[in-house]
């Protein structure tokens, strides 16, 4: 389920409390969370809805100007049922003080070696992880596809990998390009302040 990030911080806030969405069946199911711009968003409950019985309130507690522009936005999508959660704020991505972290343990930086071990050992062209890591670290701020280049590859893959390396905390999103975070630092060997001022 895509929550906009405006949605997101509406619901963070506790301004908006509602979703609707057309699926042919459910996508989400009560005790679901997912991560957004604005922190984690928790699905209360799950239950199907005949659109005809979606009021003005249902629309406002979905951060909609008015049930007519609901029913216009569920229009636009496929699927053959509506659905209306209860949605909460369910707290901050862990992912943003994961990243933070400017030292590690040695078990903390062994679990990362096994897992960047298993996922090098996964990839039939060979390991990648620690060469990603290092161009992050040598350009930040550079575009992914420019990024991509650099090694020979394709940019959606590229920046998949990249994502792999955020879920660890390990590096983070600028508005243009990558960094390492400051885990990303103190796993690399460096810490936070030195190569650059980074």
């Amino acid at each position: 389920m895509l929550i906009p990030p405006v949605t997101a911080a509406a619901i963070m806030d506790g301004s908006v409390t509602l979703a609707f969405r057309r699926w042919d069946r459910p996508r989400m199911r009560a005790g679901s969370t997912q991560r957004t711009v604005a922190g984690v968003v928790e699905v209360v409950d799950v239950t199907e809805v005949d659109p005809a019985h979606i009021t003005e309130d249902d629309a406002a507690a979905a951060g909609v100007p008015s049930r007519d522009r609901l029913l216009r936005l569920l229009d636009r999508r496929p699927g053959a049922h509506v659905y209306r959660m209860r949605v909460r704020a369910a707290g901050a991505d862990p992912r943003i003080a994961l990243r933070e972290q400017a030292a590690l343990t040695p078990e903390e930086r062994a679990a990362i070696d096994a897992r960047l071990d298993r996922w090098d050992a996964a990839r039939a062209a060979g390991p990648w992880t620690r060469t990603v890591l290092d161009l992050v670290a040598e350009r930040p701020g550079v575009r992914a596809p420019d990024l991509a280049a650099l090694l020979g590859r394709e940019t959606l893959p590229f920046k998949r990998d990249v994502r792999r390396l955020k879920e660890l905390g390990l590096t983070r999103s600028l508005a243009v390009g990558y960094e390492l975070s400051p885990r990303g630092w103190a796993y690399r060997g460096r810490p936070v302040g030195e190569d650059g001022g980074r």
